[in-house]
């Protein structure tokens, strides 16, 4: 069972991927083009300005979140302890399913 599943999801996640990294990839370019035209101008100043003030508050979010990401760890290591062949399984079959 954790085999077809892993299959499934590797699969999927092989073939989403694909098409993200293509719409992505082309997002980037055409911007890219349309920058090199004069279509676009950038205000790099504001960008950074507003790049910090980011930083800022991803790292007052990230000193709060890490006891909770801790527990989930451990939860999620207790599972696949609990369920190794499950999980072996799975992760087998996603490895198939990317490969395929």
């Amino acid at each position: 069972m954790g085999g077809v599943t892993g299959w499934c999801a590797g699969y999927l996640f092989q073939r989403v991927g694909k098409i993200a990294a293509t719409a992505v990839g082309g997002g980037f370019l055409l911007l890219q083009m349309a920058n090199h035209s004069g279509y676009v101008q950038v205000d790099w100043k504001k960008v950074e300005k507003d790049v910090n003030k980011a930083k800022k508050h991803l790292k007052k979010k990230a000193n709060k979140a890490v006891p909770e990401i801790n527990t989930f760890i451990e939860e999620a290591t207790d599972f696949i302890k609990r369920n190794i062949v499950l999980s072996s399984g799975f992760v087998g079959g996603f490895f198939l399913g990317l490969a395929s």
